[in-house]
């Protein structure tokens, strides 16, 4: 059951039988599939991957290029999760501008971190202390935190 070539039919056999077998022989086919021992996955994903991998020896994997189209959407997609851990954050590409000192101090949000005068930042507490002089709640420095309303 471990030689898979790209018959239609062989294939879909090879995956009819990959349902009906238990964990300790499918355990056996990801050997004989992968040649490395099997990870703890649990029957269905262990069934699922091996399935996969059956495919992917009868057909071919996916090309170099999605591979990179893969990799740029798990990046965005991480970039996403972390903007959305700080709800509050402004949009990149965002201006924010502060009047200090007789003088006007404009930062653009990046995608991670911001940019003040040329320089990247990691936080804007880094820019209030750099235009300031002195230790600053950032987003308190720039008038982004929400004041709290009484009672809440």
């Amino acid at each position: 059951m471990t030689t898979v070539t790209s018959d239609r039919v062989t294939v879909l056999a090879h995956i009819a039988e990959l349902q009906d077998l238990d964990l300790t022989r499918l355990r056996e086919q990801w050997r004989a599939l992968f040649g490395t021992a099997p990870p703890g996955f649990g029957r269905e994903m262990m069934r699922s991957r091996l399935i996969y991998r059956v495919q992917e020896l009868a057909y071919g994997g996916i090309s170099e290029a999605t591979r990179q189209r893969l990799r740029e959407i798990d990046r965005m997609a991480q970039e996403t999760a972390a903007r959305a851990a700080e709800p509050d954050r402004p949009v990149a590409g965002t201006l924010i501008i502060k009047e200090h000192g007789g003088e006007r101090h404009e930062v653009i949000v990046l995608v991670q971190g911001f940019q003040y005068r040329g320089q990247r930042f990691e936080s804007l507490s880094h820019i209030a202390r750099a235009i300031t002089g002195t230790n600053w709640n950032g987003w308190r420095f720039f008038g982004l935190r929400r004041q709290k309303v009484a009672g809440k």
